[in-house]
């Protein structure tokens, strides 16, 4: 049997396969980038949808909040424009209405007068010598004192003194009366200070410290299918806008930190009033059983101080 031996050259095949292996190594670099930079294009990608996506929250949300708004402002508006004309209209009606009241009273006060100088002259014509001398000479009799600072120069020397006496005793009542009208005028000036002072506030009172409890209603609430509102309402009685204001701000910041618990037992007054209201109410006496029964099976909380 022939044996054949050949010598084979394997120089030019490895040659190719160092070339297959740098194609092979730069096609792993291309890949390796390429993956690279599919990453960072998904993670931009998804950074640009999230903003795309809160931004359109955001501006739905806002166009919401603006949109009541300006649904409100239109109501506030109409129920303010016609408040101003029912106060036109009510002002006009009052303005018209004084004017027939000062038509009225004047003709009226013309027409009474008329009625008492008429009467007066009808009863002086009854008797008129009386009424002469109870009008004029009574009248001229009871100041005849008053006349006779005018007789005193041509008087007789034996009447001076004596009328010099009445006057002096005239001069005198009168200073008296002054006396007594200063002395009641600075009564009353008095009297009327103490009471103005008592009526009055004193600022000093207001500029000290002191701690003062009010209580609040605070009540939480669905208007609608967004999370629950709270309205707190403070008392009026001895308050300010501005005090219950302040009062509302503390206590909407103070809402997170209120602990709510559980309450095994429902307080008694707040059972009696419920009570009183079911008592007083006019519906159905099953609406009423219902009610109670509902009252008692609810589960209820307080804030745990």
């Amino acid at each position: 049997m022939q044996t054949f031996k050949f010598t084979v050259d394997t120089k030019p095949m490895a040659e190719e396969l160092k070339s297959v292996s740098r194609h092979v190594n730069g096609t792993t670099g291309a890949v390796v980038a390429m993956q690279t930079a599919v990453v960072i294009a998904e993670e931009r990608a998804a950074d640009h949808v999230c903003n795309n996506v809160n931004k359109g929250f955001y501006s739905l949300i806002r166009s919401q909040i603006s949109q009541k708004m300006a649904k409100l402002q239109s109501d506030v508006d109409s129920h303010l424009m016609q408040l101003l004309q029912q106060k036109n209209a009510l002002l006009g009606i009052k303005h018209r209405m004084q004017k027939d009241y000062n038509m009225i009273s004047k003709r009226y006060i013309k027409l009474f007068n008329g009625l008492n100088a008429n009467l007066k002259q009808r009863v002086f014509e009854l008797d008129k010598p009386t009424i002469d001398f109870a009008v004029k000479e009574v009248d001229k009799v009871s100041n005849r004192t008053k006349y006779l600072t005018g007789i005193v120069p041509i008087s007789q020397l034996e009447t001076v003194s004596s009328s010099q006496r009445i006057i002096a005793s005239n001069i005198r009542l009168r200073g008296l009366n002054v006396i007594n009208s200063m002395n009641s005028f600075l009564m009353d000036m008095n009297q009327q200070k103490k009471l103005t002072d008592k009526i009055l506030i004193n600022d000093t009172r207001y500029a000290q410290n002191a701690c003062v409890y009010i209580p609040i209603v605070l009540a939480e609430c669905n208007r609608d299918k967004s999370e629950p509102d709270f309205e707190i309402s403070v008392s009026n009685v001895q308050l300010d806008n501005v005090s219950k204001s302040s009062i509302r701000n503390a206590a909407y910041q103070k809402l997170d930190e209120i602990q709510w618990g559980s309450t095994a037992t429902i307080d008694p007054e707040i059972k009696s009033e419920f009570s009183k209201l079911i008592s007083d109410s006019s519906k159905s006496q099953r609406v009423n059983e219902m009610a109670m029964k509902l009252f008692h099976s609810a589960s209820y909380q307080s804030i745990q101080i």
